[in-house]
C-alpha cells in the first residue's frame, strides 16, 4: 500500500505466542546470560550454578508437563498367528481382495478373514492368549485385536458361519475378550472357554459358555452365562433363549496321543470314560480324522467302558457323549487322538532330548532335539515345524495356574517312540 492512500491512525498487529515458547526464550536468554558471567566472574558463577541447577530443573520439569503425557491414551495394533493348520485353510487379508493358503509365518492383522474347508481346521493364538479352534466349513473376521499403555488387551472376533471353539488365559483388568454372531456379542472372563455356532442359512446362532462365565448381549439385552449354559435365537426372535446343557464325560483311556504297539494285524481298544450321574448311556464315536466327517464306530451302551475290537494300524481319534431318559444327548467331550503301531521285534525307542522348559507367564517354551524325520507332540499338539537334524521349538498354549504335566512325546512311522513328561508350576 502506498503512503498516499495510507489512513492516519494507530496500526496494530500481533503474533500469537504459547506459554512454551515464552519460557524457551527465557530459558535462551539465561543461558547466554550464564555463560557471559562466566567468562567474567569464574569462581562467582562456579559456587552459583549448583543453586541454580535445582531452579532450572523445575523450569525445565514445568515446559515438560506442559505436553501431554507420552504413553497416556495410545493403543497399539497386535498380531495373531496360527499355532494349528490341517487340511485347506486360507486367509484374506483385510487390505486385498485375494484368498492366500495359511502359514504358519502369516501373521493375522485386524480386518483379516480366516477361512476352513470342508476338512480343514485352525487354531488361532492372539496376544492376550485367548485361543480360536475354527472348525470345518467356518469363517471368521478378525474384528478386533489391539493393546494399550495400561496392558489392557482388546480382542475381537466375529464368526460369520460355522464352529467355532475359543478359549480366554488370565488377562489384566479392563480388557475385553469378545465374540460376536449375528449381532449378539458375547463377552467372556479370564480362563473361560466356549463354543459358538453360526448358521446363517437355517438362521440358527447359539453361544455355549463350557467353563468360566461370560455374558451375551443383543439388542439391549444383556443374559449371564455359567458352565454348560447356552443361549441360542433367531433373526426373527426378539429375546436370547437361554438353557442349561448337559455336561459331557471326559475321555480317560485311550489318552490322548497315546500310542498303542500291537504286534498282531488288529488290536483290541478298551475305551474308558467318567461316568454322568444323570445319564442312562452314551454315545461312542471313533473316526480318523478330527472332524468326524466320517466314523467307523458310532454306537450307543449303557456302561461308562467298552472295548472296540478289529482296529488296525494307523491314527485315530474317538469323542464319547451321554444322554437322559429323553435321548438329549450332551455336548461333544474332548476328542482324543491315539496311534496303533505294529510293533516288530526290531522296533526301539527313539532318541528324544529336552532342553530346559522356559516359562513366560503361562505359556510354556519347550525345545529339544529327536530323530530326523521323527513328528512331536507337546501335550496333544503336534509341533508344526521340525528341523531337518531334528530340532524343534514350540510355545504352548496358556497354561492354567498350579501344578501342570508337560507331555512330549517323538514318533517314526517305523514305530519308534519315546515319550518324555515333566511337571511345572504355573504360579
Amino acid at each position: 500500500m502506498s503512503s498516499a492512500n495510507r489512513k492516519p491512525g494507530v496500526h496494530i498487529a500481533w503474533t500469537t505466542v504459547t506459554y512454551r515458547s515464552v519460557a524457551l526464550l527465557i530459558l535462551a536468554i539465561a543461558a547466554v546470560f550464564f555463560i557471559a558471567v562466566r567468562a567474567a566472574f569464574p569462581q562467582f558463577t562456579q559456587n552459583s550454578l549448583n543453586k541454580a541447577d535445582g531452579v532450572v530443573s523445575k523450569v525445565l520439569e514445568r515446559v515438560a508437563g506442559m505436553a501431554p503425557a507420552a504413553s497416556s491414551g495410545i493403543t497399539t495394533a497386535q498380531q495373531a498367528h496360527f499355532t494349528a493348520l490341517d487340511g485347506t485353510v486360507r486367509v484374506k487379508k483385510g487390505n486385498g481382495n485375494s484368498w492366500i493358503a495359511a502359514d504358519y509365518n502369516l501373521p493375522l492383522d485386524k480386518g483379516d478373514v480366516v477361512q476352513t474347508g470342508s476338512e480343514g481346521m485352525a487354531k488361532v493364538v492372539f496376544n492376550d492368549g485367548t485361543s480360536y479352534t475354527i472348525k470345518q466349513d467356518s469363517l471368521i473376521v478378525i474384528e478386533e485385536n489391539s493393546a494399550n499403555d495400561q496392558q489392557q488387551t482388546n480382542v475381537a472376533v466375529a464368526v460369520s458361519t460355522g464352529t467355532v471353539d475359543l478359549s480366554t488365559a488370565t488377562y489384566s483388568q479392563g480388557s475385553k475378550s469378545q465374540v460376536i454372531v449375528a449381532g449378539a456379542t458375547a463377552s467372556l472372563a479370564p480362563e473361560s472357554a466356549a463354543q459358538v455356532h453360526n448358521d446363517p442359512k437355517a438362521d440358527q446362532h447359539e453361544i455355549l459358555i463350557k467353563k468360566g462365565t461370560g455374558e451375551v448381549t443383543r439388542n439391549g439385552e444383556t443374559v449371564q452365562l455359567a458352565n454348560w449354559e447356552k443361549v441360542s435365537f433367531s433373526n426373527q426372535q426378539a429375546h436370547l433363549e437361554k438353557a442349561k446343557e448337559i455336561g459331557p464325560p471326559t475321555p480317560i483311556a485311550p489318552a490322548n496321543m497315546a500310542p498303542l504297539f500291537s504286534g498282531e494285524a488288529t488290536k483290541d481298544v478298551e475305551f474308558t470314560w467318567t461316568p454322568m450321574a444323570n445319564a442312562v448311556g452314551y454315545r461312542l464315536r471313533i473316526s480318523r480324522n478330527p472332524y468326524f466327517s466320517s466314523t467307523l464306530v458310532d454306537k450307543k451302551i449303557n456302561t461308562a467302558a467298552v472295548t472296540v475290537s478289529g482296529l488296525g494300524d494307523g491314527a485315530y481319534y474317538w469323542m464319547v457323549q451321554s444322554y437322559d431318559t429323553s435321548g438329549k444327548e450332551s455336548v461333544e467331550s474332548e476328542k482324543n487322538r491315539f496311534t496303533i503301531i505294529a510293533k516288530g521285534k526290531d522296533s526301539e525307542a527313539i532318541d528324544l532330548e529336552l532342553d530346559p522348559f522356559i516359562q513366560h507367564g503361562h505359556v510354556i517354551e519347550v525345545t529339544g532335539k529327536t530323530q530326523s524325520g521323527a513328528r512331536v507332540m507337546v501335550n496333544g499338539s503336534e509341533v508344526p515345524m521340525i528341523a531337518a537334524d531334528g530340532s524343534f521349538h514350540y510355545f504352548t498354549p496358556p497354561l492354567p495356574t498350579g501344578e501342570a504335566v508337560i507331555t512330549v512325546t517323538a514318533q517314526t512311522a517305523q514305530g519308534g517312540v519315546n515319550t518324555q513328561q515333566r511337571k511345572i508350576i504355573i504360579q
